[in-house]
């Protein structure tokens, strides 16, 4: 490809992205096709010759469109917003123009300082702590990662650093805590840091789904008695399930009375900070030891970006740090410079800075404060819909941009509710569990969602959903 050939189809992508994104309404929410039919439509083989860059943009339209599920519907309601926008897809352009690897300071300085400054930049939109303002964050590549980074290093302080040296010698009776509806990946974590799922201890929660300090506090005391080390907390501002926020600043007392690192998941809900009247989801972050949420859900990063505050730096650079011979550098030595690379598992580092860096300077955040305090009040004309149906319930309370709702008719019900009405193409929702109960999760988060799409789907689930005459079963006699 020339340098000219490259400018036009460059063009010509940007264009089809523009005309996908401005008519994706057109398209079923969720992907009906049935395992195997992609696979079947792509060439068993590689290609022999070139071909040209138009049929690769029929190709798009014919065989990759109909198998995607399209998270910029504005009638996708499933599992988390993913929001994309225009400036942010620009800056995803101009990382992969450049084509650098920003593992160390030296090897592309603007890659570094940039990140520190946006992320500074976004710890005082957020309203962050001033400690977290002073370059102690990081962008990762998810939550997940977030969550393992800080695992880890809870685990080097923990053991003094001997982990690095004794290996699984000295993790022995370490204890990690979260409640039940912390996300999964705390207990991935957990494996691959060589704790196991053994050593993980599930807190109860209160009736809203929110993590007890009580009982986490008796918790940790019982270890302590039978000799174990509380070395780990997980709290978590926005379950995954429910939108539940843990209460941080009672959590992380308790926590540090027994010597444990304290991890905040806000990967979703943290977001919400952006807006002054949401900056509760904030409270107690002052007194933990690590904090991460993700502009690549709410905010309007394209998909990966995750930013991660540690406060003990030392910790985290003691578990992931390791220095070669080709990776040393005078500036790093110097003290002067950081090395993104040693605040991570993988050695590679993308230029994610940019993405924020372009979203920021081109729209700003008042677009999506606007958008945020839209949909809050969406989710909560959504509650009132349900609570005027005698047929539905609220299983749990409405926090910021989501909605469970379940039928009374039980679990079956339910659960042939999201079926019925996720195979109309016409929406998206995800299942959860409550305690035992199913429900129907309705997130709304997508840029172009309206007042009519919501109404769109609500009357799309009160046709679908059973008479108030239909037989009752009681919840969870027909969970599998």
């Amino acid at each position: 490809m020339t340098p000219e050939e490259f400018r036009q189809a460059g063009y010509a992508l940007i264009d089809w992205i523009a005309d996908y994104l401005e008519g994706v309404d057109r398209f079923p929410v969720g992907s009906p096709v049935a395992p195997g039919d992609i696979a079947g439509r792509v060439r068993a083989h590689p290609p022999t010759g070139t071909e040209s860059f138009a049929d690769i943009l029929e190709d798009l339209d014919d065989v990759i469109v109909p198998g995607l599920t399209h998270w910029q519907h504005p009638r996708f309601f499933a599992y988390f917003p993913a929001n994309i926008s225009y400036p942010s897809i620009l800056g995803e352009l101009a990382s992969a123009g450049l084509g650098v690897q920003g593992m160390s300071w030296v090897t592309s300085p603007a890659c570094t300082e940039l990140e520190t400054a946006v992320v500074d930049w976004m710890a005082e939109l957020l309203g962050l702590p001033a400690a977290w303002r002073t370059g102690s964050g990081v962008i990762q590549g998810s939550a997940s990662e977030a969550t393992l980074c800080a695992i880890v290093a809870a685990r080097w302080r923990a053991s003094g650093g001997a982990v690095n040296l004794s290996g699984a010698s000295a993790m022995v009776d370490l204890v990690a805590y979260a409640s039940a509806q912390a996300h999964s990946s705390v207990e991935k974590g957990l494996r691959i840091a060589g704790i196991g799922t053994a050593s993980l201890r599930i807190v109860p929660h209160d009736a809203n789904y929110a993590m007890d300090p009580d009982a986490l506090g008796a918790l940790m005391a019982q270890d302590v008695e039978a000799g174990r080390r509380p070395f780990f907390v997980a709290a978590t501002v926005g379950t995954t399930t429910s939108m539940a926020i843990d209460p941080v600043a009672r959590i992380a007392p308790v926590a540090h009375a027994h010597g444990a690192w304290v991890h905040v998941d806000g990967a979703m809900a943290g977001m919400a900070a952006l807006v002054e009247e949401s900056r509760g989801v904030n409270d107690g972050l002052d007194d933990v030891d690590s904090y991460c949420t993700n502009p690549h859900k709410w905010m309007g990063i394209n998909f990966d970006c995750d930013l991660f505050w540690c406060a003990d730096r030392g910790a985290l650079l003691g578990a992931l740090s390791i220095l070669p011979e080709y990776l040393r550098s005078r500036a790093a030595e110097s003290g002067a410079v950081r090395d993104y690379r040693d605040w991570q598992v993988p050695l590679g580092r993308r230029f994610r800075a940019l993405k924020l860096w372009f979203a920021l300077r081109l729209d700003g955040v008042a677009p999506v404060q606007a958008m945020m305090r839209r949909q809050v009040a969406m989710a909560a004309e959504v509650a009132r819909w349900v609570r005027a149906d005698e047929r539905f319930e609220l299983p749990a309370p409405v926090q910021l941009n989501l909605v469970c709702l379940a039928l009374g008719a039980g679990n079956a019900a339910t659960d042939a509710l999201i079926e019925a009405a996720n195979a109309t193409g016409e929406v998206l929702f995800t299942r959860g569990v409550l305690d035992g109960r199913s429900v129907l999760r309705w997130s709304i988060g997508g840029w172009r969602t309206t007042e009519a799409d919501l109404a769109r789907a609500w009357s799309l689930l009160t046709s679908l959903a059973p008479s108030i005459d239909a037989p009752r079963n009681p919840v969870g006699t027909d969970e599998t």
